[in-house]
């Protein structure tokens, strides 16, 4: 595997990845132990990964790789910083790495929840492949009832040299996908009997008992007070990348130079409007009644989003003397173009009328790592260097034509720069049965060139070092015991500090920043046990994580003793879990192969002076309970059939343990059953066909996750 496996660590491979429905790369590793990604539909450009018990905001904690490429947005710290997998289609991917925290010095304190490593295919002679995919989605919640469909073409031929060193794969696909509605707009309250009379508000029962006494949200949307009006236009995306890959390996220099192209379109433009007047018309907008009660229905608003984004990489490795090799590698991912356009009201939408623009860049960042390894028998060194640097700049404007930027009228700009250099050195040494790596860190990181409008912050300067010690014992008859301690800093983002909007009235907006954020810090242990018993491997692991100033958005007090709602530092945080997983590969019987995994994770804060009353909670969107199942039987050698299951505990939605519901507005208990069933047709061809979400279970992440979706795909290979 491509990185240091201190901790818990899995692999996933061929066998396990083509037995899984993939609308997109990270449905991937979907059953992977006490892990998720905050996916809500096909397309979903906000799909977070999360580790045991890091929120699903928390972007910042995963470090995801693209064949060592770094692919994680950490130009921010939340879901609109998700990493970038669009840059792999599905039917690229060879491998799978994921590792549970930050047991190696090799990485950032990014890698504070684990990492995801992906690896692609390299040719190994002339090849081709080609896939199809069909989604379809009967989808039906509060007033919204459709049908979603979506599909993708991906494709790709690779050249190798027969005696020589080079190869070359191309590679393309196109995506397009309706996703369901991700908001229900409720009716504000008004007082006096004026309005257009009208029918079909609904009413949320769940609503009325979603908190953790049960005694209901006064005010909240979809409850009697507040019936919704209305659902958020469903997404129309589309994505269309490109890629190129050129190798060289002469069995002693490798390399590898990469470019990828990848064009997001996200339209949202024909919201569900549930009301009707006496006339039987929809009504979207404006001061409506219901009975002898007045309301005012806003927000269903039209958006269009346009991304271009561009991944250039270079990776080196060459033996400078015996036993020992240098190793290169350089990126940069640049966000080329980021057009946010929001109409002002549905009136607006509908004839083209005023309206918002966020624009980003110039955005993006660039990473260098320089590493150099010798092993031997007797031992494994490797020390190495690395810098990244991160850029934001962001533009919102008002528009009088929504869908135009002609004549736009700038509001507010907030901009910043953040950069990290760091140092590390491992060593890894075989004593008998026992394996001892000790490792250290050290990062100095700086944050400069950041201000809002014609505001500068002052530069910020701050280093760290962080040690790490993994020791690994045999106890023969396939059982091995490791234990790994840590400590890593992860350094706030530019977005955290630097980017964000005023409101009307001059505060910060709830995503806002703060430019005065200090690090987090965390202390991690984790003691694994695992045994084989013939074909079942047992693997069990203790985690523990405390974190020190966890940045999170909440409403407390800053600094200035001001109630804001915006990043702010928690003072302590803490997590300590177990997880159990089992293997099995041809048994019970031959063909068959079974991936079990549970997790029950408890995460607390611990301190947090801006709002005591977070303090002893269960930390927001973590699960008591997570278990995973993934069931793979070949019925004949040219049919495979597969089920997989996911499940997760309600957890709570907010920081304060106030809110527990299974509706919108919530983080629900998450239930879903998957099947698959791969006929190889020929020895090239492949038909498959899937559904997720058998039982239609109704699950939440704030947002609705789809419901019942079945997939038909074919696969051609050359």
């Amino acid at each position: 595997m491509a990185i240091p496996a201190r901790g818990l660590a899995v692999s996933l491979g061929r066998e396990q990845l083509d037995a899984v429905n993939a609308s997109n790369t990270e449905d991937l590793i979907k059953y992977a132990p006490n892990f998720f990604v905050r996916k809500r539909y096909a397309g979903d450009s906000n799909g977070v990964p999360g580790f045991r018990g890091t929120h699903s905001t928390q972007s910042a904690r995963t470090l995801v790789m693209v064949d060592g490429f770094v692919v994680s947005n950490f130009l921010g710290n939340s879901f609109n910083f998700a990493p970038k997998w669009g840059v792999v289609g599905p039917g690229e991917v060879e491998q799978f790495d994921v590792v549970y925290g930050p047991y190696s010095a090799r990485f950032p304190g990014n890698a504070m929840g684990g990492i995801v490593d992906i690896t692609t295919r390299a040719p190994r002679d002339t090849e081709a492949f080609a896939n199809v995919q069909e989604i379809l989605q009967p989808y039906s919640q509060f007033g919204a009832h459709d049908t979603y469909e979506g599909g993708s073409l991906e494709a790709g031929i690779g050249l190798r040299q027969k005696e020589g060193p080079w190869s070359l794969r191309v590679s393309g696909r196109h995506f397009r996908n309706t996703g369901q509605p991700m908001s229900f707009l409720g009716l504000t309250p008004v007082s006096g009997s004026g309005g257009v009379v009208v029918t079909g508000a609904v009413v949320d029962p769940e609503h009325e008992r979603a908190t953790a006494d049960g005694t209901g949200i006064p005010g909240a949307p979809g409850n009697a007070s507040n019936p919704y009006f209305a659902a958020q236009s469903p997404a129309r995306i589309r994505q269309d990348q490109a890629k190129a890959r050129i190798g060289y390996d002469d069995g002693s220099v490798t390399g590898e130079a990469l470019l990828a192209f990848w064009h997001n379109e996200d339209n949202q433009t024909e919201p569900v409007c549930f009301l009707k007047d006496e006339a039987g018309e929809a009504v979207c907008e404006g001061r409506v009644r219901i009975g002898t009660q007045s309301y005012t229905a806003s927000g269903a608003t039209f958006s269009r989003t346009l991304r271009d984004e561009l991944l250039a990489g270079l990776r080196l490795s060459a033996p400078i003397a015996e036993e020992t090799t240098v190793r290169l590698a350089a990126s940069t991912y640049q966000i080329l173009r980021s057009d946010g356009f929001t109409s002002a009201s549905h009136s607006a939408g509908v004839s083209n009328g005023a309206g918002n623009l966020a624009r980003q860049g110039p955005t993006g960042w660039w990473t260098t790592d320089v590493a150099v390894e010798n092993k031997t028998e007797r031992r494994e060194l490797a020390l190495g260097i690395s810098a990244n640097a991160y850029r934001t700049d962001q533009t919102r404007y008002k528009l009088t034509n929504w869908q135009s930027a002609a004549g736009k009228v700038p509001v507010t700009r907030t901009f910043g720069r953040t950069r990290l250099i760091s140092a590390w050195a491992e060593a890894r040494l075989p004593m008998g049965p026992l394996k001892v790596t000790v490792g250290a860190r050290h990062d100095d990181w700086r944050a400069y060139d950041g201000g809002l409008q014609a505001n500068r912050y002052p530069s910020r300067h701050n280093s760290s070092f962080d040690p790490s010690l993994s020791i690994e014992y045999g106890l023969g008859d396939g059982m091995r015991m490791q234990l790994s301690l840590a400590t890593a800093t992860r350094y706030p983002t530019v977005g955290e500090l630097f980017q964000g909007s005023l409101n009307g009235d001059g505060s910060f907006n709830s995503d806002s920043f703060d430019p005065n954020l200090k690090p987090e810090r965390s202390r991690d242990a984790n003691l694994l046990i695992a045994r084989d018993f013939g074909p079942v491997r047992l693997t069990g692991s203790v985690f523990y994580q405390r974190v020190r100033n966890t940045i999170f958005s909440f409403t407390g007090f800053n600094q200035n003793g001001v109630t804001t709602s915006n990043f702010k530092n928690i003072e302590l945080t803490r997590q300590v879990g177990t997880e159990l997983i089992a293997e099995a590969r041809d048994w019970p019987i031959q063909g068959m192969d079974i991936d079990l995994n549970g997790a029950w994770i408890d995460s607390r804060t611990l301190r947090n002076p801006s709002n005591r009353s977070a303090e002893g909670v269960q930390f927001p969107r973590i699960p008591r309970w997570r278990t995973n199942g993934h069931l793979r039987y070949s019925v004949a050698p040219s049919l495979q059939v597969s089920v997989g299951a996911r499940f997760a505990s309600r957890p709570n939605t907010d920081l304060f343990g106030q809110q527990r519901g299974d509706t919108f507005g919530f983080t629900s208990e998450l239930f879903a059953l998957d099947a698959r069933v791969n006929w190889s047709v020929r020895s090239n061809l492949r038909l498959s066909a899937g559904v997720d979400n058998l039982t239609n279970d109704r699950a939440w992440v704030f947002h609705p996750y789809s419901q019942r979706t079945f997939f038909l795909e074919a696969g051609w290979t050359l």
